[in-house]
């Protein structure tokens, strides 16, 4: 599956040609264990700009999956006295599919890198480096964390105190390494230094934030050492094709998933239309692998590079990466069941700046809910709807007696719709609900302002007029809103659609443009609008458990 023509296709990122489609991934998750909050955390952001992105009526693949093979999954497997198939398919079934359907994923492809589809097209890809020499045996010795499932250089590790004293331990697990002796095959990644710099070089905006990339840069100027690719110590992996005594290093494996999801070795069409990934969604605690290993193998095989690697921060809690081994993973569920999912996927877009780490507190979700959701945008949607209800029956009444506060509203309308799109583009997802919710803030102060519950007690024409303006202003808002907050909160979007009886007259709110919600005027008078459901019932008075 080389690459053919005369251009250089891995020194090319994105790899864009007419009908690719924007392809974001996320990481495929270790079915170790049930996924906690920082598996979310990633799906549901690579969820968001990828519904952005259909919302902007482009074509999109949206991939997620798990990474099945392993000595951690191995172990715990054993520790719960099945085979690893049996583990994994009952935590797929069980745990991470369930999960990304209560959260409203809507991925296109979900890849398990057991299947056939991945395993075989795996083989191949390795045996084709194996072919042009890129793979060589050799031996290997060094400290190994089966919880990263990487050998780990000694300056990556941090001394051991308390039970752990005098032990050298990982510095992202916190538990002592395992040294390792083993006859393994390398690939010859030290080769490749050079032509990586070059390539960050020419691309800056490859691996983002800028902290990442000068993360990156710093560990690659230092040169390279060839990755050992594979072990021999256990079976629970792809087995090397030309020796089998030996399993593919999980990771060599998992980083594939990008490449044989999308048709890599079976159908050339799909993966000229959809590879490579225009963003690799990552925590930055994988960001090497993505950004140093993964395009280095991609360079040996001939093919395109990703378009971008974004590696995100870390939730904390109390100061420390959420993980289960230090028992702070907290189930996504006990958040939804108690905030509901929409409310959800908008705070963690909306409280943590996407890239840096960032803390997770039941206080200030309560305090984002009541303020933000319930009172500010909940509020408004309901006050709309009761007063189209309560002054014209119901129906839409036409905007006749537009002045300069109306104007001010357009305008600040059309440039939210400008900046969100922008900087969502950028994956600044805070950056971008900050100018949805500015304007959110805006309609609340128009309303305030213009107090259409005084102006309805003038019986005039001109009095009827003008209120008829404020409400239509206030509902073409929130027509508007609905667009802009979909790939947010879709089920919340839905409801503010059907509430304005937008959909008879505009259609699907799937069909709507984000790149259009500022053209004023949309919501035709007459359109027929009811109260609804509330958007965001008061939270009970009830603590986290």
């Amino acid at each position: 599956m080389a690459a053919t023509g005369s251009t250089d296709l891995s020194t090319t990122p994105g790899g864009h040609g007419e009908g690719k489609a924007y392809y974001v991934s996320t990481p495929i998750y270790y079915v170790n264990d049930a996924p906690h909050l920082g598996h979310a955390y990633t799906t549901v952001a690579g969820d968001v700009l990828t519904r952005w992105h259909r919302q902007r009526g482009e074509k999109v693949w949206y991939l997620t999956g798990t990474d099945e093979h392993g000595q951690k999954v191995m172990r715990t497997a054993q520790a719960n006295g099945v085979t690893p198939q049996e583990w994994a398919d009952r935590l797929v079934e069980s745990a991470w599919k369930p999960l990304w359907q209560h959260l409203e994923i809507a991925n296109d492809d979900f890849i398990r890198t057991t299947e056939d589809r991945h395993t075989h097209r795996v083989q191949e890809f390795v045996q084709d480096l194996y072919d042009k020499g890129e793979i060589y045996k050799g031996s290997y010795e060094g400290p190994y964390c089966v919880g990263c499932e990487e050998f780990k250089l000694p300056g990556d590790l941090i001394d051991g105190t308390g039970e752990y004293e005098g032990e050298k331990l990982c510095p992202i697990h916190g538990r002592p390494v395992e040294m390792l002796s083993e006859d393994n095959y390398f690939f010859r990644m030290s080769a490749y230094t050079e032509r990586l710099l070059a390539f960050y070089e020419a691309n800056p905006d490859f691996v983002q934030p800028a902290s990442a990339r000068n993360e990156v840069l710093k560990f690659v100027q230092q040169g390279l050492q060839d990755l050992s690719i594979s072990r021999s110590t256990f079976d629970w992996g792809i087995k090397l094709p030309w020796d089998e005594a030996h399993v593919l290093y999980v990771w060599v494996d998992a980083l594939l998933n990008y490449a044989t999801a999308v048709g890599y070795g079976a159908d050339q069409a799909k993966f000229d239309a959809t590879f490579p990934a225009d963003v690799h969604l990552v925590g930055k605690d994988i960001l090497r692998f993505h950004a140093v290993i993964w395009p280095a193998m991609l360079m040996a095989a001939g093919l395109p590079l990703p378009g971008k690697v974004f590696a995100h921060g870390w939730l904390l809690v109390g100061g420390e990466k959420m993980s289960k081994s230090k028992l702070t993973g907290i189930s996504p569920q006990q958040l939804t069941d108690h905030f509901g999912v929409d409310a959800y996927r908008y705070y963690f877009m909306r409280a943590i700046p996407f890239g840096q780490d960032g803390s997770f507190s039941w206080e200030d979700f309560t305090a984002r809910y009541t303020s933000e959701l319930a009172n500010d945008f909940g509020n408004l949607a309901s006050r709309v709807a009761a007063m189209v209800g309560k002054y014209f029956g119901g129906t839409l009444p036409a905007d006749s007696a537009a002045g300069d506060a109306e104007t001010v509203l357009h305008t600040a309308l059309a440039e939210a719709v400008k900046s969100a799109d922008a900087k969502i583009e950028q994956l600044d997802f805070q950056g971008g609900l900050e100018d949805i919710f500015g304007y959110v803030k805006l309609v609340n102060g128009y309303l305030t302002e213009q107090e259409p519950w005084k102006v309805a007690k003038d019986e005039s024409a001109e009095g009827q007029a003008r209120l008829a303006t404020i409400l239509y202003t206030a509902a073409d808002s929130l027509r508007a809103l609905a667009v802009l907050f979909n790939a947010f909160m879709p089920a919340t979007a839905e409801k503010l659609w059907a509430s304005l009886g937008a959909e008879a007259h505009l259609g699907a709110l799937a069909a709507q443009r984000v790149q259009d919600a500022g053209t004023w005027g949309q919501l035709p008078a007459g359109a027929t609008v009811t109260k609804g459901e509330i958007l965001f019932p008061r939270l009970e008075e009830k603590k986290e458990s």
